[in-house]
């Protein structure tokens, strides 16, 4: 069976675990090694907790009662009230279950969820030597919009958004 649901502070460790699973998949050969199980660290069950525990949650999709994928959702980064756009700060698949409709059903629940809280426009950023993501949100309708670069772990990575109407 799959659902999808909102994150609970009791979901810590295992969004902890997806996280890195998810990361050193879609990062292996972009973010440099160390830069990348740093910033996997810093993730861990305590981060996962204190995001639950300032009210925030996560959208995870489940497959079997297993986490997964989780997205991060919200208002877009750098909008006004005005603009009713809404961002997918981050959408991860653990590699076990890609490829088979998670990240498509993942994808449509978060943004339907914007939408029914007055966030209908969509934005997502995904580094562009991460082809797998940028093949992924192409796919799923989004158009580039902008590109800009983010210094990770001492490179200077390139970054393409996409939008939705």
């Amino acid at each position: 069976m799959t659902r999808t649901r909102w994150s609970g502070a009791d979901d810590a460790g295992a969004l902890a675990d997806l996280h890195g699973a998810a990361w050193r998949h879609a990062y292996a050969g972009i973010i440099p090694g160390v830069a990348l199980e740093r910033m996997i660290a810093a993730r861990g069950p305590s981060w996962w907790r204190r995001l639950h525990g300032a009210g925030a949650r996560a959208l995870v999709v489940e497959f079997d009662g297993a986490l997964a994928g989780y997205a991060t959702l919200g208002r877009a980064r750098g909008s006004d009230r005005a603009e009713r756009t809404g961002e997918i700060y981050e959408l991860y698949l653990r590699p076990a279950y890609q490829g088979i409709g998670l990240g498509r059903r993942l994808f449509l629940d978060a943004r339907a969820r914007l939408a029914d809280h007055g966030l209908p426009g969509l934005r997502v950023w995904a580094l562009a030597e991460n082809t797998a993501a940028r093949r992924f949100y192409a796919a799923m309708g989004g158009a580039e919009w902008a590109r800009a670069r983010d210094r990770i772990g001492g490179r200077d990575l390139e970054k393409i958004g996409y939008r939705w109407p």
